[in-house]
């Protein structure tokens, strides 16, 4: 019993669209800034305040 509920949290192979989508949007924000926008003119932004780890931090879908 215990292996069956280890294993519960893993993503599924069928997936509804919506899963999809929201799977697939979290993936394109995941990315660092692009290093053009770090050279332009009184730019503040430095990093990607939102950058997430897939082990550390879940979507919550």
């Amino acid at each position: 019993m215990n292996a069956l509920r280890q294993h519960s949290n893993r993503p599924q192979s069928h997936k509804s669209f919506r899963t999809k989508q929201k799977l697939a949007r979290a993936q394109k924000q995941n990315r660092p800034i692009p290093q053009w926008i770090r050279l332009r003119t009184n730019n503040t932004i430095r990093y990607n305040a939102k950058r997430r780890h897939w082990r550390k931090t879940r979507l919550g879908i």
